[in-house]
C-alpha cells in the first residue's frame, strides 16, 4: 500500500520524489529541505507550470479579504466556467459563487468553499452565507458574484428585499474548509477531444482547504504512473493513452506551509468505466493549507 503522505525520512523521500512526474510547481512543491534535498530534483527542475506554491497558498487559510459582492441577475446560477453544471447545487445548500481572477485563480480556485459576509449591520447577519466558487467573474467592479440565495442569506429577517436593492454591498469575506459528510472525495468521467484511449476525470467534492497540484493514475499492482494535465478547474485528463487495466490515483495537495502526497487506497475505475460516470475515491482531504497573514480569522462567523 502506497504511503498516505510525506514521510521526513531522507530516504524515503528520496525514492518517491525521484519519481515524480507531475506537472507540478516550479521550483518549489514539496518540502524539500525535510527530505534532506537542497532544492527539487531534476525532473521538476525542467518543468513549467502556470502555478507555484505561493500562488496556490493565496487564498488558504482564514485571511479575512475585503471587496464587493453582487447577484446574479436570475434566480438559478449559471454553469460556470468550472464545468460543475447542476451538480453545483449540491455544494453548500446550493449557495455558489463566481470570483474575480485574483479569487478564480486560473481555475485552481474551482469548488474552493468561502464565508461571506456584507458589512452593513443594520441589514446583514453576523454569519453571513458559505458558498463554493464555480464560476470566473469577468467583471471588475466586484470581488464576488452570488447567487440569489446566497445573497439574500446574508441579510437579517426582514431585510432580504432591502439588501436585494443595494445590489452591490461592501463584504468582507475568508476562505474555510469545505465540508461533505455524505461524500467521499470522487470523480467523474468527463469526454476528452483527445479520442477514446485518453482518460478526462473531473474532480468532485473536494472537503478541507486545500488546492490540488497534481494528479497521477497507474494500474493496480502497476509501479508506472502516468501524469494528468489540468485541462481547467476540476478537471484533468491523460497526456498519453490511458491504461486499460483498474485504475488508483495518486494527487499533490497543498497542506499546512507546505504539499504532501494523497493516495487511493484501491482501485477507484473499472476497466470498463463509462463516460459520465461518477466514482467514489475512497479518500476525502481534511488538511487546511496555511497561510502567514493579516488579519487572521480561522474561527466560524456566527
Amino acid at each position: 500500500m502506497p504511503p498516505s503522505s510525506l514521510r521526513s525520512s531522507s530516504k524515503w523521500c528520496r525514492k518517491y520524489v525521484d519519481r515524480l512526474r507531475l506537472p507540478l510547481p516550479d521550483p518549489l512543491l514539496l518540502p524539500w529541505a525535510s527530505c534532506g534535498l537542497s532544492r527539487p530534483p531534476a525532473t521538476l527542475e525542467s518543468t513549467r507550470s502556470r502555478f507555484s506554491l505561493d500562488h496556490a497558498l493565496r487564498q488558504l487559510n482564514g485571511c479575512v479579504r475585503h471587496s464587493k459582492a453582487a447577484h446574479f441577475s436570475y434566480s438559478a446560477s449559471p454553469s460556470g466556467t468550472c464545468g460543475y453544471g447542476s451538480m453545483a447545487l449540491e455544494f453548500t445548500g446550493g449557495h455558489v459563487a463566481a470570483g474575480s481572477p485574483a479569487i478564480y485563480r486560473d481555475g485552481l480556485g474551482c469548488g474552493a468553499c468561502f464565508q461571506v459576509r456584507c458589512k452593513n449591520t443594520r441589514v446583514c447577519r453576523s454569519a453571513g452565507v458559505k458558498v463554493t466558487l464555480t464560476d470566473l467573474n469577468k467583471g471588475n467592479s466586484t470581488g464576488l458574484v452570488l447567487n440569489k440565495g446566497a445573497f439574500v442569506s446574508m441579510a437579517k429577517n426582514g431585510k432580504a428585499q432591502e439588501l436585494m436593492r443595494r445590489g452591490i454591498v461592501d463584504v468582507e469575506y475568508k476562505r474555510i474548509p469545505c465540508e461533505y459528510s455524505r461524500h467521499n472525495l470522487s470523480i467523474r468521467v468527463e469526454e476528452t477531444k483527445k479520442g477514446s484511449n485518453h482518460l478526462a476525470i473531473k474532480l468532485l467534492y473536494q472537503g478541507g482547504q486545500t488546492d490540488i497540484l497534481g494528479v497521477d493514475v497507474a494500474q493496480v499492482d502497476s509501479p508506472i504512473w502516468h501524469a494528468m494535465d489540468r485541462d481547467y478547474g476540476p478537471v484533468w485528463s491523460t497526456i498519453g493513452r490511458v491504461p486499460t487495466r483498474p485504475l488508483y490515483f495518486r494527487m499533490v495537495i497543498t497542506g499546512g506551509y507546505d504539499g504532501k502526497w494523497l493516495w487511493t487506497p484501491k482501485a477507484v475505475l473499472p476497466a470498463d468505466w463509462t463516460i459520465g460516470s461518477v466514482y467514489d475515491m475512497g479518500i476525502q482531504i481534511a488538511d487546511t493549507a496555511q497561510e502567514d497573514c493579516y488579519p487572521c480569522d480561522s474561527g466560524e462567523w456566527k
